[in-house]
């Protein structure tokens, strides 16, 4: 007897002396361990520039990360009446619920239930595979031991309702709040809340889309349990009993706008990060965009109402805020999904007339004045390489008599153009042109007068841009900032010190002449290019048109925006129909009219060294009785302005 006693208190003292060292090494494992790191995907959540979500960005797991402050506090008395009563007053592991468990299994012979506490959940989910293996309890108990010695309870709880699954590709709280019920976890009712409670447990047994009276069963249950645990009163649990549940299955639809301005947006995030769009995409980052919504919406609708029936003609365009840079609109195509090039900055195609305003800025500078006149008349020009070169009118119509430049440039007259560039010089075109920022490669020639060269539609509203806002330059941009998962902000657009690239007279007179292609006292031998549209905007504009044999083009502003429009082709395909070479100039009339509907009428700043006088347009003299009826203000630079009055027999 003495000696079974005596072996029997040799085994306890080791059996003893193996758990301290066992709790001793386990301890001193965690404690070098440290706690557990990760990082799991989320959502990325593209916002517009009053801060409102229009996008979310995810594989093909939808998750959001929210605090625990913004989760309704009856979702946390659902799960933890349904998954962990006492969390709050263990360490891990609920060993009286392990031993019932375990006593409830043999009995019945079966596994049917379990006592993962949400701590060993909150392990399983984010670090382990669901595999039942001893290897895998066994490291499910020491992450779960690591994060109640590193991490508070309340972020155990955040972790674990952030990450648990519900079904359908939706992680976390937020995603399934806003998945099935189409708003945030915060609003959460308790019928609600328990009923998302009820979904982790067997996602695709318990989800209400798959099998709506079992999923309410099981609701019934954790409201029945919210009310023992004293979580709900009986008020409340009769109410959530009877709450009528509207499953909405929200799922994050295709976007509806904005898909091609939100595409290079992403791209231009991800390059300023440094990262993939992958990695982007599921970085859970909060990206901060320039949108409009408003503007975007109205340049998608006037675009497809304006379009072709023809699938294939496409359509480009951007518009600016000229004076901040943002960028509030874009538009790359009919349709993102069928075509996701992107057109409005992808594209590079042929200008045409609309390549006429650094021509004409250039000219100005050279010392042309909008009283300049050139013959209009059918002439071939002799080119460096000996061959003839005969450009033509719309329509081969000419004045056949001098012409001044204002009324060149309303009505488009290729011949003055072309004649200017000979006169003045191709070598001074290309620079002007470089400094618009058009300077792929341009060779001095006089065709490129008539834009031979081949410009993107978000370069030509940034060229643009310049003469709206009066030469300065203001770099335009689409990211406003980034914040990471963690809430830091890796990123804040700075806005640079505008620089003065242009004259602020020069520029001036220029916009100016520019608004002649609505007004049509300039019209005559030809109709000015904006008649078509001028009578819907009630604004001041300025801007120009161009069209070539595979493209039409319309650009312009006004003191607010700036925009280009593009259409035609991708193949190059001629331009056979008037609606085909009329649409970019019905689209930016349409667009540009009701963008600033609700918008103050202003008009373009005068400059202090520009003078206006009232002139002849077609003779560019000063108004005098001979003209009073067409007679139109116009801006010289201060001094150049003419000083004869115009004559009835100089318009006969």
């Amino acid at each position: 007897m003495k000696k079974l006693l005596k072996r029997l208190m040799i085994v306890s003292f080791f059996s003893v002396v193996f758990l301290l060292s066992t709790i001793i090494v386990i301890f001193t494992y965690i404690l070098f361990e440290g706690p557990p790191e990760f990082e799991i995907a989320e959502n990325t959540v593209v916002y517009d520039q009053y801060d409102e979500v229009v996008s979310v960005n995810h594989g093909v797991e939808s998750r959001y990360s929210v605090s625990l402050d913004d989760i309704s506090p009856h979702v946390i008395d659902a799960f933890i009446s349904a998954e962990d009563q006492h969390f709050y007053d263990h360490y891990g592991f609920d060993f009286k619920r392990i031993v019932g468990a375990a006593y409830h299994n043999i009995m019945t012979q079966r596994r049917s239930q379990g006592a993962s506490t949400i701590t060993q959940q909150y392990a399983r989910n984010v670090f382990l595979t669901h595999n039942r293996t001893w290897e895998r309890k066994i490291q499910e108990a020491l992450i779960a031991l690591r994060l109640e010695v590193f991490q508070s309870k309340d972020a155990i709880l955040e972790g674990y309702l952030n990450t648990i699954y519900f079904g359908h590709g939706q992680y976390g709280i937020e995603a399934a709040s806003q998945f099935y019920f189409d708003k945030s976890a915060s609003e959460l009712t308790i019928a609600e809340s328990a009923l998302l409670a009820s979904v982790p447990r067997g996602p695709s047994l318990y989800s209400p889309i798959n099998n709506y009276e079992r999923a309410v069963e099981r609701q019934q249950w954790i409201l029945s349990r919210m009310r023992d645990t004293g979580k709900i009163v009986n008020s409340e649990y009769r109410s959530a009993l009877e709450e009528s549940l509207a499953i909405v299955t929200t799922v994050e639809a295709q976007q509806e706008i904005g898909n091609y301005f939100l595409d290079y947006a992403m791209s231009e995030a991800a390059n300023i990060l440094d990262v993939t769009r992958e990695e982007l995409e599921a970085g859970g980052y909060q990206i901060h965009t320039t949108i409009d919504p408003r503007a975007q919406a109205i340049l998608e609708e006037k675009s497809m109402e304006r379009l072709p029936e023809d699938e294939e003609y496409q359509v480009g365009g951007v518009t600016l805020d000229h004076q901040s840079g943002k960028i509030v609109a874009l538009h790359g195509g009919r349709n993102f999904h069928t075509t996701p090039y992107n057109r409005a900055v992808q594209a590079e195609r042929m200008t045409g007339s609309a390549f006429k305003p650094f021509l004409y800025y250039a000219a100005l500078v050279y010392g042309y004045t909008p009283s300049t006149t050139l013959e209009s008349t059918f002439t071939q020009f002799t080119l460096e390489d000996g061959s003839i070169y005969d450009p033509t009118n719309y329509n081969d119509r000419y004045a056949e008599r001098p012409v001044t430049l204002a009324q060149a440039l309303a009505v488009s007259d290729n011949v003055y153009a072309v004649k200017t560039n000979m006169f003045m010089g191709p070598e001074n075109l290309v620079e002007a042109a470089q400094l618009f920022g058009i300077d792929d490669n341009l060779e001095p020639r006089l065709p490129l007068a008539l834009g031979t060269t081949s410009v993107s539609p978000f370069d030509m509203a940034k060229a643009y841009s310049l003469i709206a806002n009066s030469g300065w330059q203001i770099e335009p941009y689409i990211i406003e900032k980034i914040v990471d998962r963690n809430g830091d902000t890796v990123y804040q657009h700075q806005a640079e010190t505008p620089e003065r690239v242009l004259d602020e007279n020069y520029s001036f007179v220029l916009k100016h002449m520019m608004t002649g292609m609505f007004d049509d006292r300039l019209s005559d031998y030809l109709r000015v290019t904006g008649a078509s549209i001028s009578h819907a905007l009630e604004h001041e504009y300025a801007g120009k048109s161009g069209t070539t044999e595979n493209d039409a083009w319309m650009v312009g502003f006004s003191p607010n925006y700036t925009t280009a429009i593009w259409t035609g082709f991708d193949d190059n395909r001629r331009l056979e129909t008037t609606q085909e070479k009329q649409a970019a100039k019905q689209i930016w009339g349409d667009f540009m009219s009701e963008l600033h509907e609700e918008l103050t009428v202003e008009t373009f700043k005068i400059p202090s060294g520009v003078t206006g006088v009232y002139v002849d347009p077609m003779t560019g003299a000063l108004n005098g009785p001979a003209c009073e009826e067409r007679s139109r203000l116009t801006y010289y630079i201060r001094g150049t302005e003419p000083t004869e009055t115009c004559e009835e027999a100089e318009v006969e």
